[in-house]
């Protein structure tokens, strides 16, 4: 894909405004309790362009007093949106929880068994995309008209449900101390003869996420093996070299600065390449047979306890102000949207990967790899190659 291919940064006509208005207009409305009270003029103003009904959304979500976003971005990324979430809206918090994919996965479902809690989540924004849409197919999801959906590409909204918030490459990340004198793994193929050379030399000191414990982490390695057999034979390499698991990149990332750890696979570009920028002594690798980048799926639940605060958390965090915001955090997040100043943006990530640049689509097309059977194959497949 190419930059050609990205949506064009061209502002909605004045008849496509008023489409969006309308139907957003419709759409809150549809949600609601009948209007009450004009909004009272202290107000944050909505922003430039939105529906006309968006204040009186404003106004019910100042009055819920709070946000619960449950979500797999570390919270140090994302206080910089809360910060200014908050700010825009005065008397409305954020409540954020860090969680692992698969802690916020488990602990959502268990609250949708039990009766309704206003410590519930409103908002799930997790990297795990296979499994939020897994929710959203099965009933979880509240369908909003966001108006920030014209801003978007198509690819990234199911249903006006499961939304796209990031475009994030899976990457090979190396120690280059460690490869002092040597030639850098620059595909998959390359990285297994590199581990096969090295085994004893490197054994336990290689990492990759733990398919089982890790959201994203199965995610990607399922989007690997629907590429074809490479991914296996480099998967028996990694077992062969003793690797270790992890459901943290982070940590992974951390521990290969430090050179405790010599490489790792598969892990979120963002995290890397901003330690990189910082001056740490690490290779980062987009590799050349094929590269996959994912995105932060956020969507708001059925049964959100504050579901008009959730509404404009969702449209802060896919507007230009909220994108801007998650390229200068400290992990220097891609953002899916193509229309910020921001160098860390779809079309430069689009360019820089060129033939190599495999988005994952948010989407149905996801849901094979949670079907119990395929799942329960790949994971028995996993664990043989991890005894390799």
């Amino acid at each position: 894909m190419s930059a050609a291919d990205l949506p064009p940064d061209v502002p909605p006509s004045p008849a496509r405004r008023r489409l969006i208005a309308t139907s957003a207009s419709l759409a809150l409305g549809a949600a609601w309790p009948a209007a009450g009270a004009p909004a009272p003029a202290s107000l944050p103003p909505p922003p430039a362009g939105y529906p006309a009904a968006y204040p009186d959304l404003i106004a019910r979500a100042i009055q819920e007093g709070a946000v619960n976003v449950h979500a797999s971005t570390d919270e140090n990324i994302a206080r910089p949106l809360i910060a200014a979430f908050e700010a825009r809206y005065p008397g409305l918090r954020v409540r954020y929880r860090d969680l692992n994919t698969i802690e916020l996965d488990r602990g959502f479902l268990a609250d949708a068994a039990r009766p309704a809690s206003p410590d519930h989540a409103d908002v799930l924004w997790s990297t795990a995309m296979d499994l939020q849409i897994k929710l959203v197919n099965d009933g979880h999801a509240l369908r909003y008209l966001s108006p920030e959906r014209a801003g978007l590409p198509g690819w990234a909204v199911w249903r006006d449900e499961a939304w796209g918030t990031t475009f994030e490459p899976a990457v090979i990340v190396c120690n280059r101390r460690h490869f002092a004198g040597m030639a850098m793994p620059k595909s998959r193929s390359g990285l297994a003869r590199i581990l096969q050379d090295n085994a004893q030399r490197w054994r336990g000191r290689v990492v990759t996420y733990d398919v089982e414990q890790s959201g994203v982490g199965y995610l990607l390695a399922q989007q690997d093996a629907r590429m074809g057999d490479e991914f296996w034979y480099l998967a028996q390499a990694l077992g062969r070299a003793g690797v270790r698991l992890s459901a943290s990149t982070a940590d992974m990332v951390e521990r290969i600065a430090s050179g405790e750890l010599v490489a790792g696979y598969n892990l979120l570009g963002s995290y890397a390449l901003s330690l990189m920028e910082r001056g740490a002594d690490i290779e980062v690798i987009a590799p050349a047979d094929y590269t996959l980048v994912m995105s932060r799926v956020a969507l708001i639940q059925r049964r959100a306890p504050h579901p008009h605060a959730a509404r404009l958390w969702l449209d802060f965090l896919l507007s230009r102000e909220g994108q801007a915001l998650l390229a200068r955090s400290a992990s220097r997040l891609y953002t899916i949207r193509t229309d910020t100043q921001s160098q860390h943006n779809a079309i430069a990530l689009a360019e820089r990967l060129g033939y190599a640049f495999k988005p994952i689509s948010v989407g149905p097309g996801l849901l094979a790899a949670q079907d119990a059977l395929r799942k329960r194959a790949f994971l028995a497949r996993w664990r043989d190659a991890m005894r390799a």
